[in-house]
């Protein structure tokens, strides 16, 4: 793998003198693009008076006044959200502050397997016989053509909230909610879970009494900073920002969360006494509240949010997780399957710019999961299709610097219908068509290629030695945090480390490796941030078992690495979790 190395920045030790930081910080802040000590304060202490005022956010003033005449009136409004986390968190916010501020409302969630993605005639005409006079979209509806002028001939009134790709063509609505309506909008990045946000803030904002907001809705508001980090953080949009701000923010104040169904969530995950960050939304939370979708109905994550009954909200905890289970196993099944077929029809070689499969039996619920671990493995956009029926169901899943959406727009012709945006999207597509789009769908890729080669590269924050990773610097380096898209996780580099203990390997089959490392601190002044002080630290290298005769035979090698804090049994040590190993 290539290191891609960032040189050691020429005002990263003023930069971390005026910001009270040690300069390996420094030197990352100005890798996110952070030139000035103004710049810093507001990165490192995002504060809720950075959040744009929601009626900032383009649609929102008549979306706004639609619903407070529907309340007047005692209409009957249906939010109709996505089946996904991102869908699932912007519904359960507005469901709770139009219940706040006494709406007669209810919430439709589409079937994911049986409806697909978005708003759907059938469904629009079972809201209207079932009495709903207005529909509000979550995270969905702006691709809806169709659906929107059935709605309309039925007499409801449509609200979308949505923040995918627009189209050529916008669908006919009361009001459209979203950020790209307007280029000058400050946060086009925002997740359908932000936009709920905003619209639920605006309907709490024009309620005010003397300026001031119910206790209720003051504290639903805040607890919904936690539903909107979690919704944002799963869907993987920019964490810059304000998307930042309300990351951070929501967060801290998980722990405060009056939500019943959130507590027993993060009760059922033993994380109730846990600090979140990212990695704990992205990787344990969210994928028990997706699990909900995947393997059955996204309804029943939306009764676990809104729920304050703490029998029933910890029942549903414990059978989403359940279900969460079987997708891992599901997910581990069609994951070999796909790589088996990827080695057999030569997709894995470099020729070969897509990756598109099919199979009859895969789960739709779970092929963009895995979709994903492919494009990411193999470095090449991917989509996964189930041809069960005669109209084949599929996810596909984007690489850094690719515009998925465009290409599927400019293969638009062989496809019944496709959504999303530029780094993942649902499709459908008649079975007979299936070569065709594919061919239609590598060429593109050809001739269109990824604007950052990333595949085989790691991006290097700095070159450093041991002995600057005091606990002190790690701890700070946390800041940084909340960490995700255009803020990943700090990564380090050390060159000519050796071992201090034999490398052992852990896990079921030895997959792992621990390893205690020191360096020489002889790394030239001129390529390293920091003293070059030599230490020594213990490591983690997951699914590097393979590496341990290596290491053994070596007398020095190089590490990439993000350091982490490990709290175990009373004790906190500096940690490195490996990211790669080099033997040049």
């Amino acid at each position: 793998m290539d290191w891609l190395i960032r040189p050691a920045n020429s005002h990263a030790g003023e930069l971390a003198r005026k910001l009270r930081l040690s300069p390996l910080c420094a030197q990352v802040l100005i890798n996110r693009g952070i030139q000035t000590s103004e710049e810093g304060t507001s990165f490192l202490r995002p504060s809720l008076g950075g959040l744009i005022e929601p009626e900032q956010m383009p649609g929102l003033k008549e979306a706004v006044e639609r619903i407070e005449q529907a309340i007047r009136k005692g209409e009957r409004l249906t939010i109709y959200g996505d089946y996904d986390v991102d869908g699932i968190t912007g519904v359960a916010i507005l469901w709770y502050i139009l219940r706040l501020l006494n709406a007669k409302v209810d919430y439709y969630i589409p079937h994911r397997i049986e409806e697909g993605y978005g708003l759907n005639c059938e469904a629009v005409e079972q809201l209207a016989r079932d009495g709903t006079d207005v529909i509000i979209t979550v995270d969905c509806g702006i691709s809806s053509l169709e659906a929107a002028q059935r709605a309309g001939e039925l007499g409801l009134d449509l609200i979308i909230t949505d923040h995918h790709r627009l189209g050529a063509k916008l669908p006919k609505a009361a009001a459209i909610v979203h950020p790209l309506l307007e280029e000058s909008y400050e946060n086009p990045h925002s997740a359908g879970v932000m936009v709920a946000f905003k619209l639920g803030w605006g309907l709490a904002n024009r309620s005010r009494t003397n300026g001031q907001l119910a206790p209720d809705l003051r504290q639903f508001l805040l607890d919904a900073t936690v539903l909107t980090a979690i919704g944002t953080i799963a869907d993987v949009v920019e964490l810059d920002g304000e998307n930042r701000i309300i990351t951070s923010y929501g967060l801290k104040a998980a722990g405060d969360c009056t939500l019943c169904g959130f507590q027993s969530l993060i009760e059922s995950l033993s994380l109730k006494n846990e600090q979140l960050g990212s990695y704990e939304i992205g990787f344990r939370v969210a994928p028990v509240l997706n699990a909900a979708g995947r393997m059955g109905h996204a309804r029943l994550a939306v009764e676990l949010l809104t729920s304050n009954n703490e029998m029933q909200s910890g029942e549903i905890a414990q059978y989403l997780n359940e279900q969460n289970r079987k997708r891992r196993q599901c997910e581990s099944k069609i994951l070999k399957q796909v790589r088996e077929m990827i080695t057999a029809g030569g997709l894995d070689r470099p020729k070969q710019k897509s990756i598109i499969l099919a199979h009859p039996d895969w789960h739709i619920g779970v092929i963009g999961i895995v979709a994903s671990r492919i494009a990411d493995r193999f470095g090449k956009p991917t989509i996964l299709l189930n041809n069960g029926d005669d109209i084949a169901k599929g996810s596909g899943r984007s690489i850094p610097g690719f515009d998925l959406f465009k290409a599927l727009e400019s293969c638009s012709r062989e496809l019944v219908r496709f959504g999303g945006h530029s780094a993942a999207a649902g499709v459908r597509i008649e079975r007979e068509k299936i070569e065709r789009f594919a061919a239609a769908f590598e060429e593109y890729v050809r001739n269109n290629p990824s604007e950052e080669d990333t595949l085989g590269r790691l991006s290097i924050d700095a070159l450093t030695s041991m002995g600057e990773l005091s606990h002190r610097v790690v701890q700070e380096l946390q800041l940084l945090a909340p960490f995700g898209r255009g803020n990943p996780a700090p990564v380090f580099a050390t060159k000519g480390v050796h071992l201090i203990s034999p490398p052992r390997r852990v896990g079921q089959r030895g997959e792992h490796l621990q390893l205690s490392i020191s360096d020489e601190g002889s790394l030239p002044q001129s390529e390293a941030v920091g003293s070059g002080q030599k230490g020594a630290v213990r490591c983690i290298g997951f699914r590097m078992g393979e590496l341990e005769k290596q290491l053994l035979e070596r007398d020095f090698f190089d590490v990439a690495y993000e350091p982490k804090i490990n709290n175990y049994k009373g004790s906190s040590n500096v940690e490195l979790v490996l990211t790669d190993v080099r033997f040049d």
